[in-house]
């Protein structure tokens, strides 16, 4: 039993949140603040920020009395429903580069009097991030992910999702593989950036913590990449046209208005 059990290879992911001084609007010094927290990085792990913070070190930030709310949602979205169909007028729901998300992913927390709105695009932010740290810490394998925090349909409270990534493979395919009983997979692949920010923004939290930072290492199942990933055919990327997803009953259903954006 001993020899076997010791034949048991165990690979566990650890997440590690990191605190920051506070970030503070409109602008503020992400790099700097990057080299002052992250004090070591090793080879074949993944760094999760929050959005906000990169937001605020592109300076894309909106006094609140600038303008009303619903109309900078409008302008940010690429498409957009009108609050009134939303039980209780809480949010607008929005598509914005490709996400459904609530307010086109606008926040007020932690904003001290400013709109904070999604970095202007994510997956060159991430990219920029990710060749820093590189350079940092002379490290080859490294992937950045982007995150914030959305609401699940029919489910309590946000988890995290990936709105940029940089340096790795966002899919695992599992297609044309079989299972433990010979069935062939027809339609499974794994979402790598939106399972890894999930649970680096549970570690991060969602108040006052400032942790907007957490390294991810010994993950498995991780294709790093010196590149932002290209799909080989249509099939393989990770961004779905709308009209095809699954969920296209749903997204369909109710009138979408073209936000400024689009």
């Amino acid at each position: 039993m001993n020899a076997q059990l010791e034949a048991v290879k165990l690979q566990i992911m650890i997440i590690t949140a990191i605190k920051t001084r506070a970030f503070i609007p409109p602008k503020d010094d992400l790099f700097q603040v990057l080299s002052e927290s992250i004090t070591s990085l090793k080879e074949n792990s993944i760094v999760a920020i929050t959005s906000k913070v990169v937001a605020i070190g592109e300076g894309n930030c909106i006094k609140i009395e600038e303008i009303e709310k619903d109309e900078l949602i409008k302008k940010e979205a690429d498409k957009y429903l009108p609050r009134e169909l939303v039980p209780g007028a809480l949010v607008m729901y929005t598509l914005k580069n490709n996400i459904l998300v609530a307010s086109a992913g606008i926040d007020e927390s932690n904003g001290d009097g400013y709109y904070i709105l999604w970095p202007k695009d994510p997956n060159k932010s991430a990219k920029e991030i990710c060749l820093f740290l590189k350079d940092k810490f002379k490290i080859q394998n490294l992937g950045v992910i982007i995150t914030d925090s959305r609401l699940v349909p029919l489910r309590q409270g946000v988890v995290g999702i990936s709105i940029g990534y940089f340096g790795f493979k966002p899919i695992k395919d599992y297609r044309g593989k079989k299972d433990i009983f010979g069935r062939e997979f027809k339609m499974e692949t794994s979402n790598i950036p939106d399972s890894l920010a999930s649970a680096a923004v549970l570690e991060m939290g969602e108040g006052s913590e400032m942790q907007p930072v957490a390294v991810i290492s010994d993950i498995s199942n991780i294709e790093f990449l010196d590149k932002q990933y290209q799909p080989e055919d249509p099939g393989d990327s990770f961004d779905i046209d709308p009209e095809i997803d699954v969920f296209s009953p749903f997204l369909n259903s109710v009138k979408w208005e073209k936000g400024k954006k689009s």
